[in-house]
């Protein structure tokens, strides 16, 4: 529980960590979130209007092939907006730049004048560019400004330096408008500012400016937040309302634009600009140029290399036609908030129930998130950033997994460590893959208990070197518990020259009376060739119960040991000690030897046990299936069952042990000391 809670606290750390990071907005999650946007364009883009009332005539290459190298003097660019302002064009707005005097006017002519006069006759736009190595302007806006909200104005972007036209002609056009695209776009113009600030003075963006002169309204309303934190939210003109970003931007919203709203300015220039007239009444005009050696073109949201000019006109459809994209001040909250409900979700699923539910529910937040911001584009048209939802739930999802790992490879690294040497390798496997086998405290459970113990240990330590007696335990340790793991056996513990153990536990073993008794016979036989290697021959005692323990981690947090407890533990023990009365070296419970009936057994009485009350019924294990389907071991069985027969009526039947005795060294070499230890042992075969 204490892991589970950590880890859960860990994922909402990371949580608030990729909120911060959000809130922070650096540059990489600024693209990420408006790459996201303009593939939603490209996937939806902006749907082509009825004819509107915009035209766009193009300074393009094969212009500039019939009429002259840019830049054109100022005599042709104002026969082609007198030509313009003849067809009846509804407002003229010219996306160039006359910063400087006219260099081709010769001595006594006067070509900006004659512009400037043009200009004057009509409804015409002139640019201004965001320059920082310039000035403030020093042209006074045309169009009034008035804005509701305090402090609306300091939101505006600030036009620190511009390169302005002219002064003569700025004081004969209609209006006055900034050309400039998105600040910091990273390239791709994906808004415009409608307005601009420098010092008390507001200009509007160039299609803005166009569209009011076109309307011939004299004033721009800016529409403050209304909670006095200086944003916008809308911009008017007239009776057209502009949804904006807080500092009055326009997110542009894109859609390929057909070849007739563009009209090459040399066919303006040309023998018969009359033909063009249809085209030109009542539209607004926005002069530009697509030749890319002026160095006006920019990336659109829809990935593709586009004029200035026609961002503008972009720009002009939404507000004529009314389709904007609203990104509002509460939409990146909303972001969070929906990430942080889906984090949570994502570390709840990965912590409680694991990796692979965990990614299930990731990619369903994933696919709902996903969902939900496509339905607010293409519906509502809200923009809500996906990315970094997807990104942050990945990454969570991503760290929880490692962490995870991490702290279940130390665990396994621990139960490794601890049961390495104790456990056979396909159970310590078992224990690996369920770590609530290994679970603080204990549960009881049905098991079999081993208890070895070493005979004459002691004198075998009086007369024997520490070293060399170290020597002859590790040996004797190595053979046995090599024995006991082969079995699916866990070793308890080395107590001195003994040797505890227990079957079903950590891990189910089937048939775990069985394995024991097996572990048994193999604990005797590697007992034989060890002691065939020389030395002083060393005999065990070997004691087994089967039935209920309790069995877990026992001790406290810092120090505990994985043990079981309880009477089989005790009974165990206790028919251990009775080895060397009995004179045998195998015995079992009557509990074991009933679930391991595959093994061959021979009764050996009820004895009592040191420190519990009543008699125990024991067994001898003398062999396993070979020998309890041995034609030597069914003639002792049957003498043997004669012998406990007399002997549990208060006597004994001599021809009966004579028989045993004859018939015992055949089967086990130990069986002759187990028949001549019971003319001492009357007391174990009187009735219970």
């Amino acid at each position: 529980m204490a892991r589970l809670l950590a880890a859960f606290v860990f994922g909402l750390t990371v949580i608030a960590l990729l909120m911060a990071l959000r809130l922070a907005d650096p540059y990489p999650v600024r693209v990420a979130r408006e790459t996201s946007f303009d593939f939603y364009q490209q996937l939806l883009p902006r749907a082509a209007p009825d004819d509107l009332p915009i035209r766009i005539v193009d300074i393009d290459e094969a212009s500039l092939a019939a009429v002259g190298q840019w830049p054109w003097p100022r005599d042709v660019m104002a026969t082609l907006t007198q030509r313009l302002l003849d067809m009846g064009a509804a407002a003229v707005a010219l996306d160039l730049l006359f910063s400087e005097p006219d260099r081709l006017s010769r001595s006594g002519e006067d070509k900006d004048a004659r512009l400037a006069q043009t200009l004057a006759a009509g409804p015409t736009v002139l640019a201004l560019a965001q320059s920082p190595q310039a000035q403030h302007p020093s042209v006074v806006p045309k169009a009034g400004f008035a804005a509701t909200g305090a402090q609306t104005q300091l939101g505006l972007p600030e036009l620190n330096g511009a390169a302005q036209p002219l002064p003569l002609l700025a004081e004969n056009a209609s209006g006055l408008g900034v050309a400039s695209l998105e600040r910091g776009g990273a390239g791709v113009a994906r808004r415009l500012p409608l307005l601009w600030r420098s010092g008390e003075a507001v200009f509007p963006t160039l299609a803005l400016e166009a569209l009011r002169v076109a309307m011939a309204v004299p004033t721009l309303v800016a529409i403050g937040d209304g909670l006095g934190q200086g944003t916008v939210e809308v911009v008017r003109v007239g009776e057209l309302s502009m949804i904006t970003g807080p500092s009055a931007d326009l997110w542009l919203y894109y859609r390929p634009l057909d070849d007739a709203m563009f009209i090459p300015a040399a066919e303006i220039l040309g023998d018969e600009p009359s033909r063009l007239a249809e085209r030109i009444a009542g539209h607004i005009v926005l002069v530009g140029t697509s030749a890319s050696g002026l160095l006006d073109i920019r990336v659109s949201a829809l990935g593709e290399a586009v004029p200035g000019v026609t961002i503008h006109a972009q720009a002009l459809e939404q507000m004529l036609t009314g389709v904007f994209l609203d990104r509002a001040d509460w939409v990146a909250g909303l972001e969070l908030l929906i990430f942080a409900l889906a984090g949570v979700l994502v570390v709840g699923a990965v912590v409680i129930t694991g990796p692979l539910a965990g990614l299930l529910v990731a990619a369903g937040t994933m696919a709902a998130v996903t969902a939900g911001s496509w339905w607010a584009f293409s519906g509502p048209r809200l923009l809500i950033d996906p990315s970094f939802a997807l990104v942050g739930i990945l990454a969570l999802y991503t760290v929880l997994v490692v962490f995870r790992f991490a702290v279940s490879d130390a665990d396994r690294r621990r139960i490794r460590r601890a049961f390495a040497h104790y456990v056979e390798p396909s159970l310590l496997n078992q224990i690996e893959a369920d770590g609530r086998l290994l679970r603080l405290g204990g549960d009881v459970r049905e098991m079999t208990v081993m208890f070895s113990d070493l005979r004459n240990f002691s004198a075998l330590a009086e007369r024997t070197a520490p070293s060399e007696l170290v020597a002859i335990l590790n040996r004797l340790f190595g053979v046995l518990g090599h024995a006991i793991i082969a079995h699916k056996g866990t070793i308890d513990k080395f107590m001195g020259d003994a040797v505890m153990a227990f079957w079903n536990a950590p891990a189910p073993t089937e048939r775990h009376a069985l394995a024991a008794c097996r572990a048994a016979l193999a604990m005797r036989q590697a007992l034989d060739t060890l002691n065939g290697q020389g030395g002083e021959p060393i005999r065990i005692g070997i004691g087994i119960a089967t039935g209920p323990a309790l069995v877990g981690n026992m001790g406290f947090e810092k120090r505990f040991d994985y043990s079981c407890v309880g009477d089989t533990v005790n009974v165990a023990s206790r028919v251990e000690g009775a080895c060397r009365a009995v004179g045998y070296d195998l015995l079992v419970s009557a509990a074991t030897a009933a679930e391991a009936p595959e093994m061959a057994f021979l009764d050996a009485g009820r004895v009592e046990l040191k420190g519990m009350s009543g008699r125990e019924a024991i067994l001898l294990l003398v062999g396993d299936e070979a020998v309890k389907h041995s034609a030597a071991f069914a003639r002792l069985a049957a003498a043997h069952g004669r012998l406990m027969v007399a002997l549990a009526e208060g006597g004994a039947n001599a021809g009966a042990l004579a028989e045993c005795e004859a018939l015992a060294a055949s089967v086990d070499g130990q069986l002759p000391e187990f028949y001549a230890a019971l003319a001492l042992r009357a007391q174990d075969f009187a009735p219970a």
